[in-house]
Formats: C-alpha cells, sequence, structure tokens
C-alpha cells in the first residue's frame, strides 16, 4: 500500500518530481527522471526506488509508463561527468529530463538539496524526496530502472567488472577487478583517480 506517500498538489496543476541515479557509481552515465502523475490514479506502492527488490521496481516502471501523465528519463556520459563533476551532471540530466516532458509542469519538485533553476518552472527541494512524495518516488523507479539496463548491457561490453551485478558501484569485486586490470572507457576517471586506482589510459 502507498499510505506514506503523499501527492503534492499545487493548486491542482501539474507537479513534476524529479530524481537521478548512480551518483556514487565509479562507472557509467548518471540518469535522472521527470514524472508528471495523475492526481486520481496514482501506481500503489510507489515508494523510494533502493527500498523496493528489482522485480517490483520493474513491475512499478511499466505502471508508471502506462498511467502517468507525463515522463521522461535522459543522462549525462562519464566524459562529461569527469568534465563538470557529478553534482552539475545530476542537475544537467534532470534539466535534460524535463525538457523531453511533452507536458510543461506548473512546479518541479526535486528529491535533494541542490539544483538549478530550470527556465520559467519554479521549482522545490526536498530531502528525502523519494520516500515522501509519489511523483519524486516515481521518478526514483524510471531513473534507477534505465540506468540498471543500461549497466546491464555494458557489461557485455565489459564483463570483468562485475556490473551485471553491481551496476558500476564500487563494491569489493569492481575494485579488485579496477586494482588487476585497470579501468574501461567507461569508468569516471575523476572517481577513480580520488580512489588512487589504475586508470591505463
Amino acid at each position: 500500500m502507498t499510505l506514506h506517500m503523499q501527492h503534492f498538489d499545487y493548486q491542482g496543476k501539474a507537479v513534476c518530481g524529479l530524481d537521478e541515479a548512480g551518483r556514487g557509481c565509479l562507472a557509467g552515465p548518471v540518469f535522472a527522471a521527470a514524472v508528471i502523475l495523475h492526481s486520481n490514479d496514482i501506481p500503489r506502492g510507489l515508494n523510494d526506488s533502493k527500498k523496493l527488490s528489482e522485480s517490483r521496481r520493474l513491475a512499478l516502471r511499466a505502471e508508471i509508463e502506462n498511467r502517468a501523465q507525463a515522463w521522461a528519463v535522459a543522462s549525462v556520459d562519464a566524459s562529461l561527468i569527469d568534465e563538470i563533476n557529478i553534482l552539475q551532471a545530476s542537475i544537467r540530466a534532470m534539466h535534460l529530463a524535463v525538457a523531453q516532458l511533452e507536458v510543461s509542469p506548473a512546479l518541479l519538485l526535486v528529491d535533494g538539496n541542490r539544483f538549478h533553476p530550470y527556465p520559467g518552472i519554479p521549482h522545490q527541494l526536498v530531502i528525502r524526496g523519494d520516500a515522501t512524495y509519489s511523483c519524486i518516488a516515481a521518478a526514483s523507479i524510471l531513473a534507477k530502472t534505465y540506468r540498471d539496463d543500461w549497466m546491464k548491457e555494458a557489461h557485455k561490453l565489459y564483463p570483468g567488472y562485475d556490473w551485471e551485478h553491481n551496476k558500476g558501484y564500487p563494491t569489493a569485486r569492481h575494485i579488485a577487478a579496477l586494482e588487476i586490470q585497470g579501468a574501461s572507457p567507461l569508468h569516471r576517471k575523476s572517481f577513480v583517480v580520488r580512489k588512487q586506482l589504475r586508470f591505463p589510459f
């Protein structure tokens, strides 16, 4: 049940939830999603994506995509993350997602405490928003599942890092692989260097 989730009402106007996935990873893009839900048609069971099983996230993704008023997903790759830093890349991915929406929202509800104003649309920051508001929880689910799918495909190109399971996060197996064989072209150089691991190019 979605007892703890709230629908944010902004004078009856469209509210867009925004969240990202992959900020703490050593490899791959950061993904962001923007979701506008119908106030009278909110999927049951929405929650912070990290609190849901993979199968439940995928089931909810299908419901969100079928029932939302509008949704979009965008990403920023590792090379740009290295160039502008992960915070700026996360915000850029959110802006890119908003730009793809087929419905223009009246308000952006952003998970976290940092954001750059999006032209023409006011925003509100919400700490732990993905565990509070349904539209942000929906965005967290889309961002997480689309990024996981991307990393599973990347694992086929570079199987040595166990991305199929760790999705690019710094698990012991991932770090051990980096220490043995160095980084792949999909690793974030700034993240790998920060951990004092080898980078071969």
